[in-house]
């Protein structure tokens, strides 16, 4: 991380070691062994070192952000907690932390503590100062069928064809994290020709998202079996289509288009009658893009609150033009215009 340019990255995904603590074997009632992590990368001689380790990566990770870039930091109960004081204490700017809900967690075998259902993410801005990151508000709502998306993630463990396997049948790596965790987290982050950065590559599921997504990515793996697999799993993702990967954009961040434009560019003929829907209250549309009823002259929102008798009133939805004996909205031709400027 420390070989890599300053300020060169947009987001981070970092899933790292959980420091389990684990002692001794874990079985199941049928006594056979779980597969659980207990690898020497996950081993760390005590909690401070494990600090010192987090601090070091979390320093180095802080200086490759972008002013307006995020990261994602995700863990269980063993070692969250620690690493969102190291964050804080490190500078960085919590926004939220997101649940990931499993939905086929693996159960608690020895049955003395409750299934541990869920892992925690942590997202964060470079600092509090940090205005301008990257959150597609209007993509994560179309993701969840208009509906705002909240901070508690369902979303399935890894497996069936999704799993890489070894050729002996076992788990290519231990913690392989779902694709549709990581879709979500970059689809919500970061835009088309992003770079992300994965400091704990693994087996490269974020790689391989991000490259389906359009995203540029960026992975550090130590274990030279997981990189392998990462790279043979990367190799046959098909990235999609750039039409097919763009967000959906934010009403706030569309192109401005004064309605003075619609009637110089000749989309509404001065003189043409604007109406409600109910067919209540009309205007005339004047040749400087200002709308006229009775002794009133004003734009399309203050006149459309003028008659209204409202504070304020949206014009663009509330006047209606007559189109083939119909009456459509006057934002078609904004929006027909919006589609001009790109």
């Amino acid at each position: 991380m420390n070989s890599l340019p300053a300020e060169s990255i947009d987001c981070i995904f970092a899933d790292p070691p959980y420091n389990l603590q684990l002692s001794g074997e874990l079985r199941r009632p049928n006594d056979s062994v779980v597969d659980a992590v207990d690898d020497d990368w996950d081993k760390f001689d005590s909690f401070s070192d494990y600090d010192a380790f987090s601090k070091a990566w979390l320093q180095a990770a802080r200086r490759l952000l972008k002013p307006n870039g995020t990261i994602w930091v995700i863990g269980s109960y063993h070692n969250i907690f620690r690493l969102g004081a190291q964050l804080q204490d490190l500078g960085f700017w919590m926004l939220n932390d997101v649940v990931w809900r499993k939905t086929n967690p693996m159960p608690n075998f020895r049955g003395k503590r409750f299934t541990n259902a869920h892992e925690t993410l942590i997202w964060c801005a470079k600092d509090q100062a940090a205005r301008n990151y990257t959150f597609n508000y209007d993509a994560m709502k179309a993701l969840n069928d208009d509906l705002q998306m909240r901070s508690d993630w369902l979303i399935p463990i890894c497996s069936g064809n999704e799993r890489l396997r070894g050729e002996d049948g076992a788990k290519a790596h231990p913690t392989q994290k779902p694709e549709a965790l990581l879709h979500r987290v970059i689809v919500a982050s970061t835009k088309p020709g992003d770079v992300i950065l994965d400091p704990f590559f693994g087996s490269g599921t974020t790689g391989a998202v991000a490259k389906r997504l359009g995203r540029h990515y960026i992975g550090i793996e130590r274990e030279a079996r997981y990189a392998k697999a990462a790279e043979r799993r990367i190799g046959t993702v098909q990235p999609s289509a750039p039409d097919d990967v763009e967000v959906t954009r934010s009403k706030k961040d569309e192109p401005r288009v004064p309605f003075g434009w619609v009637v110089e560019r000749g989309l509404l003929a001065p003189g043409t009658v604007l109406v409600d829907p109910s067919r209540r209250f009309s205007a005339k549309v004047r040749a400087d893009g200002s709308l006229a009823t009775g002794n009133a002259v004003g734009s399309i929102h203050k006149i459309g609150a003028h008659v209204m008798g409202a504070s304020a009133c949206n014009g663009w939805v509330f006047w209606h033009m007559q189109v083939e004996g119909k009456l459509v909205p006057i934002d078609i031709l904004r929006q027909k215009l919006r589609a001009e400027l790109g």
